[in-house]
């Protein structure tokens, strides 16, 4: 199972900070979401950077990981969706798509996403006490729908609404936090905890 680290978005409420390089736990934010991907079981491992990704690949050890440049990440996530997308390696099962800005997804929620694939779940989603989250996990079958919906900042949301029937929510909330990262008082937060 291949993971998607989308972490092209230039942090725009944070005062113009990228999120990749926002620091948790003494490193870059994207270095936490990369570790939190293979622990959970997923490799490849493909990174979206777009905003500063100079400075990014400067400042971050991205290690081991594909990284796609995402030059229009101004207009949101479905392009950088769509670009870790199509850089999925042939025969590829499927990619668990996570965002950077995240950092209480752990190891055991991925884990249980690529446990559900396995179980025969061609779209996943983490849930937390039974509303959907973050990380979500597409099948081969459904991955080339799920590009062509990825428009603005929707990412999956499209395909996830037409596919509900088949989405398999797998609660999380006992071993993860599905907030996201996306203003100073989330930062502050974050940091003192």
């Amino acid at each position: 199972m291949a993971a998607v680290v989308l972490a092209a978005g230039g942090g725009r409420r944070l005062g113009g900070r990228p999120k990749a390089l926002l620091p948790f736990r003494g490193r870059p934010l994207v270095e936490h979401a990369v570790e939190v991907v293979r622990a959970g079981g997923c490799t490849p491992v493909l990174v979206v950077l777009g905003a500063a990704r100079e400075q990014v690949l400067a400042e971050a050890d991205l290690t081991g990981c594909t990284v796609l440049a995402n030059p229009d990440w101004a207009e949101g996530m479905g392009g950088s969706l769509r670009a870790g997308l199509a850089a999925l390696p042939p025969g590829c099962s499927g990619a668990l798509v996570a965002l950077v800005d995240t950092p209480g997804v752990t190891p055991a929620a991925v884990a249980r996403l690529v446990a559900a694939h396995r179980a025969g779940a061609e779209l996943a989603a983490a849930s937390y006490t039974g509303r959907r989250g973050h990380p979500v996990l597409i099948g081969a079958a459904h991955l080339a729908e799920a590009a062509a919906g990825a428009r603005g900042d929707a990412g999956a949301r499209a395909l996830l609404a037409r596919r509900s029937a088949q989405l398999r929510l797998v609660e999380c909330g006992d071993v993860a936090v599905p907030d996201d990262l996306d203003t100073p008082a989330d930062l502050a937060r974050w940091a003192a905890g």
